[in-house]
């Protein structure tokens, strides 16, 4: 009996060990595009999102496993990453629970350009018939 309590106890702790956070992992995206793929952090890591902007035009985006103590922090970004040129600064915003560093959703399309690609279309395809 002691022989599978301990196990059960055993397995039950390997399961625990092994289960890391699970988040998604952007290396770098720009504007609204990170393509992602999911890892698992290590022990005091979290989920991360991180958005910069490059020369106020080009809006980038990490996403991945980052340190506590880097969380929520402003950190800038230099190229090489050995010199004193910063490209951009990027803010990490960290999360606790599984994948919650998830993409945004789709864009907000307005249904008047839609009504009206497909009224078009329509008509166009009348005019050719």
């Amino acid at each position: 009996m002691n022989r599978l309590l301990l196990s059960i106890f055993a397995v039950t702790a390997c399961f625990a060990i092994a289960h890391g956070l699970q988040c998604y992992k952007c290396n770098i995206g720009f504007w609204d595009l990170c393509i992602t793929t999911k890892i698992t952090c290590s022990a005091g890591e979290s989920c991360f999102s991180g958005e910069g902007e490059a020369a106020k035009v080009m809006k980038i985006k990490k996403k991945g496993c980052l340190e506590n103590a880097k969380c929520n922090t402003t950190s800038e970004v230099n190229f090489p990453s050995d010199s004193n040129t910063t490209v951009y600064k990027m803010k990490s915003t960290c999360c606790g629970s599984d994948l919650c560093n998830a993409a945004p959703g789709l864009p907000h399309i307005s249904i008047l350009p839609l009504a009206l690609a497909t009224l078009l279309t329509v008509i166009t395809a009348k005019a050719l018939v």
